[in-house]
C-alpha cells in the first residue's frame, strides 16, 4: 500500500525478476531469488492493465503460458485442453472460452488475465493494481471474487495497490511504501 510513486510496482518487478534490486535479496521458498531467470522464480503476475493477447480468444490466452513452456515441460494438448477449461470455471468465464477480449467487460479481461496467471500454478501471485480500471461496483465484486480465489489456491500473493480499503479488505499483512521504502508493516 502507498501513494502513486512510491516503488509499489518496482518491488512487484524485482520480485518477478523483471527489474534488478540496488541492495537487499528476494527469498522465494528460503532461497535467494536474485540469482533466479523470471522462469525459475515461478510468479504469475497480473499486470495493471492486463496485458492480453487481442489476437486470441479467451481460452488461448489462458493456454498462453503452458504452451510457451519448452517442449519437455509442456503438458500434451489434452491436459492443456482440460486445465484450461477447468480455469475457465474457476475464474467464471467458461462460456467466453471462444470470445476475443475487445468482446469482454473490464471485470471479465480482469478474470482473463488471473486466469492465465493461474494456470501456470505458480508458487507466488503478483497483483500490481489489478482493478484500478473497474468501475466502482465491479471493483467491489472482483475484490470478493479475489479474496475467494486467494483463499480456494491458498497460495502466497503480493498486491499492490494506493487504495486503502482495498488493501484493508484482501490483505492478511499489510506493508506501507513511500519513496522506495516500507514506512510500516
Amino acid at each position: 500500500l502507498g501513494p502513486s510513486g512510491s516503488g509499489k510496482t518496482t518491488l512487484l518487478r524485482i520480485i518477478a525478476g523483471l527489474e534488478w534490486p540496488n541492495a537487499g535479496d528476494i527469498r522465494l521458498d528460503g532461497k535467494s531469488a536474485v540469482v533466479r531467470s523470471v522462469r525459475e522464480r515461478q510468479v504469475g503476475f497480473v499486470f495493471q492493465h492486463y496485458a492480453l493477447f487481442r489476437h486470441m480468444s479467451v481460452f488461448e490466452n489462458v493456454a498462453f503460458g503452458l504452451r510457451v513452456r519448452p517442449r519437455r515441460e509442456r503438458p500434451p494438448e489434452a491436459e492443456i485442453v482440460k486445465r484450461v477449461e477447468r480455469m475457465l470455471e474457476l475464474v467464471k468465464l467458461a462460456r467466453f472460452a471462444r470470445s476475443y477480449p475487445h468482446q469482454l467487460s473490464g471485470g471479465q479481461r480482469q478474470r482473463v488475465a488471473m486466469g492465465r496467471a493461474m494456470i501456470r500454478a505458480p508458487k507466488v501471485f503478483l497483483f500490481d493494481e489489478p482493478l484500478s480500471n473497474l468501475d466502482a461496483k465491479m471493483r467491489l465484486q472482483m475484490r470478493a471474487e479475489l479474496k475467494a480465489l486467494h483463499q480456494q489456491l491458498a497460495t502466497t500473493a503480493v498486491y499492490v495497490t494506493h487504495d486503502q480499503v482495498e488493501a484493508m479488505t484482501l490483505a492478511g499483512r499489510m506493508v506501507v511504501m513511500d519513496q522506495g521504502r516500507v514506512q510500516q508493516v
